[in-house]
């Protein structure tokens, strides 16, 4: 299998999540193998241009919350106006709130914080994607769809306060197969890939911090730029990557 990222040279990636954890470290690998990156977040505004964001210089900043149609719409509309096709999209963007889905627990989440686990997890992903895809078929591109899953996303930690979002990424894992066989029963070439990363060193996970080392997070971007790496006519459908000292939680 030959692995090079000549082909995406130039070419628009679109990354959600994009302003801090395993999303700002994608953005920034892809930044550094040569793409043109809009790197999508509720906390940056393509105002807010390099502050957010550490770049060399072309990736743009744009505030989307993808938990809202109307904001991936108007957003994919002002990067196809401003760049033309998306090549690449990355769904980084999650949430994981601490707490218990009902109240037997002590500590309830709101059903605020439950639709918006689902919201954003699951809904914006799909939304994302499926914009993704019709700009894709518009311009005739052969893309990829890269899905930041996670190992909670192939069975159900024993953690009560992991709520819905094994939940969130089950779906994700469902949806992904589930895309990519339609696609492929259309004879479309886009790929769609799940990434599903064990523990990894950020904010959202520094309550399961146990002392095991994890995965960088510049290590899940790695793993990114290799799915993206196959030939245009392989497509790696599932990546888990771990530490090798990890266990399950």
């Amino acid at each position: 299998m030959l692995h090079s990222m000549d082909r995406w040279g130039g070419k628009l990636a679109v990354v959600t999540g994009a302003a801090s954890g395993i999303g700002a470290a994608v953005a920034q690998a892809l930044d550094r193998a040569g793409l043109q990156v809009v790197g999508l977040d509720v906390k940056t505004h393509v105002e807010a241009k390099e502050s957010e964001i550490e770049c060399k210089g072309n990736i743009t900043s744009k505030y989307c919350d993808i938990s809202k149609l109307e904001d991936i719409e108007r957003v994919f509309k002002w990067i196809e106006d401003n760049f033309g096709s998306v090549y690449v999209l990355v769904n980084c963007a999650g949430i994981l709130y601490q707490g218990q889905i009902t109240g037997v627990g002590d500590n309830p989440l709101s059903v605020n914080q439950l639709v918006e686990t689902l919201d954003v997890n699951l809904k914006g992903s799909i939304l994302c994607a499926r914009t993704a895809v019709e700009c894709m078929k518009k311009y005739d591109i052969s893309g990829h769809i890269i899905n930041i899953n996670s190992l909670a996303g192939h069975y159900v930690p024993f953690s009560s306060s992991m709520n819905l979002y094994a939940s969130t990424k089950y779906a994700i894992t469902a949806f992904t197969e589930t895309l990519s066989q339609e696609l492929a029963h259309f004879s479309n070439r886009i790929k769609v890939t799940s990434l599903s990363p064990g523990l990894t060193k950020t904010e959202m996970a520094a309550h399961m911090d146990d002392g095991l080392p994890g995965l960088a997070q510049s290590e899940v971007a790695d793993a990114v730029l290799y799915v993206l790496s196959t030939p245009p006519h392989i497509n790696i459908s599932e990546l888990t990557i771990t530490s090798v000292l990890e266990k399950r939680i």
